[in-house]
Formats: structure tokens, sequence, C-alpha cells
């Protein structure tokens, strides 16, 4: 699929985060991702830290998943773990295509009603994560999921910054950016029970199914 293999997780506000490696992943694995110059510029904005073509340069910069190092530094650069890339992979592609089967069942309303708020400068990033959640809660209850809720609800929050990106890509690093704090607050330890689990398998040499 040509992934970009990223699997960053850095400190925000003192908190480790997998999410936004996740996110970006996801996005960039995409089927119909419209916007991917601009996905890509999120790292000259800074919205994706430390990241210079695929490779991290910070002398603070932690990989990890369940609480090992799954990285290190070598000369100052973060050699990456072959390992973690494998589970980027597999876990991007996968949710990907769980969200190509979503993109077709969200109504257009929901993202134009949705994309509004992001418009709307006057709310704060608290208030458009309430509205954010009020719109992926929505569509659970609308869509049949035919999975775990939590999986379709991170997949569902995910299309959603997919589509409003799609139709009007200047809007990407707020959606991103706040859908990476929607989904830390949301879903961190769910990602966290993912990833962990599909590293278990892959050293047992299981099929990987999310």
């Amino acid at each position: 699929m040509g992934l970009t293999l990223i699997f960053l997780t850095f400190k925000i506000n003192g908190s480790v985060q997998m999410e936004c490696a996740l996110l970006y992943t996801f996005l960039e694995a995409s089927s119909d991702c419209k916007f991917r110059e601009q996905l890509h510029s999120l790292q000259n904005q800074g919205i994706v830290p430390f990241l210079k073509d695929s490779c991290y340069y910070d002398d603070e910069v932690e990989l990890q998943t369940d609480g090992n190092r799954s990285g290190h530094l070598q000369n100052g650069e973060l050699v990456f773990d072959p390992e973690v890339n494998e589970v980027v992979q597999t876990i991007a592609a996968q949710l990907a295509e769980i969200g190509d089967r979503f993109d077709k069942e969200i109504n257009a309303r929901v993202v134009n009603d949705l994309m509004q708020h992001f418009l709307n400068k006057n709310l704060s990033g608290e208030e458009i994560i309430r509205h954010m959640s009020e719109a992926v809660e929505g569509l659970a209850r609308a869509i049949p999921l035919d999975m775990e809720q939590e999986k379709g609800m991170l997949v569902l929050a995910m299309v959603l910054t997919k589509k409003i990106a799609n139709t009007m890509p200047s809007l990407l690093p707020r959606v991103f950016n706040t859908t990476v704090n929607y989904i830390r607050q949301q879903f961190h330890n769910y990602v966290v029970r993912m990833v962990s689990a599909v590293r278990r398998l892959s050293w047992r040499e299981q099929p990987v199914s999310l």
C-alpha cells in the first residue's frame, strides 16, 4: 500500500501518545485520501512532531507501545524496531479497510454539520471534541458496526476526519489535532490494548485480524 511507516509516540502535556501516529497512518492508508500533500505537510507545521522522512530526531523521543522501549537512539537518530513498523502497518491497513466500508454509510449531512463546527473559530477545542463525540455516537447508533463498540467508534472518528479533510483540506491541521485529542480521551487504553495484542500475535507467528 506504500505506507509511510510511522509509529511515533511522543509526549504532549505529560502523557505518552500513540494516537497521533495511528491517525496519521490511518489517513495515509485510506483508499480515497485526497489530501496527501497537506497530510505530509503536517510534519513541517509541527503538528506531527519530530518527523523527518519517516525518521525521527529528538533526544526526548521514546518509541513504545505497552511500556517497553521499542526504538533506540544511535548517533542522535532514533532507530526503529522493525517489529513496531510491522505492527503499525498491520493496524493502519486493517482499520483503513474497515473505514473504507464505513465511508459509504456516513450521511453527508453529519460530515457537513461537524465541519461547520470546525469552521467556527469561536469554539474551543473541548467544545469541538464534544461535537465530534456526539457525531461519532450518533453514527455508532445508526450504522451496524458488527464489531467491538470501541473499535467501531475509533474508526468512525478517523473516517470523519478523512471526509472533512477531503472536503476542505485547509481544515486538516485543526481536525487532525482535535481527533488526536478525542481519541486520547476516549480510546487511549483501547489503542494500547490493540497494539499489545497485535504484537503478541506477531510473536506467536499467528495471523493478525483486528
